[in-house]
């Protein structure tokens, strides 16, 4: 999956994870088992993943979880509705990530695997509009750049722009 684990964007998430929900907690991780779900059971969580089912057909499946939190790094902008597994998602803790739109650069597209696909590059704006429609109450956010080694205009400018957002929500009551 990565030649090279994100290690400055795990160092974020789990940050934030261990401040909203200290562990031992048991979470739902959207998404197949990852690097990110061994380090999270490294640090005290129990933690389910889902097995690559779409979630766009079959938003219910998030039902089937008793768990003190769902979360969801980088994978709602993969879905064409998140709007309807954010609804099914009866835990009453959130906590994800998703890669924020840049205005200098397209969405990302793998040509060769048809999940690794960006359909929602969120601004803050949207993603927070989206959960607040989907009955989520935001208690607390974070952005961090993703800066790269290379050179030119565009790694110049992931080092100074916001490309992922993180967010710990509620449901409301």
């Amino acid at each position: 999956m990565y030649k090279k684990l994100p290690k400055n964007r795990y160092n974020k998430t789990l940050s934030l994870l261990k401040k909203v929900l200290p562990a031992p907690a048991t979470v739902l991780d959207l998404g197949v088992r990852n690097p990110f779900s061994e380090i999270m059971e490294e640090n005290g969580y129990t933690v389910f993943n889902t097995n690559g089912e779409d979630l766009d057909l079959i938003p219910d499946l998030v039902k089937n979880y008793k768990v003190d939190a769902v979360t969801s790094f980088e994978i709602f902008e993969h879905l064409l509705s998140p709007f309807t597994v954010l609804k099914a998602i009866e835990c009453d803790k959130l906590i994800t990530t998703v890669p924020l739109r840049l205005w200098f650069s397209t969405a990302y597209r793998s040509k060769t695997d048809m999940w690794d696909r960006h359909y929602h590059e969120f601004e803050d704006w949207q993603f927070d509009w989206l959960l607040e429609k989907t009955g989520w109450m935001i208690k607390e956010r974070d952005k961090w750049t993703n800066p790269t080694n290379k050179i030119g205009i565009r790694p110049l400018l992931r080092k100074f722009t916001p490309r992922y957002y993180a967010v710990y929500a509620e449901r409301k009551k």
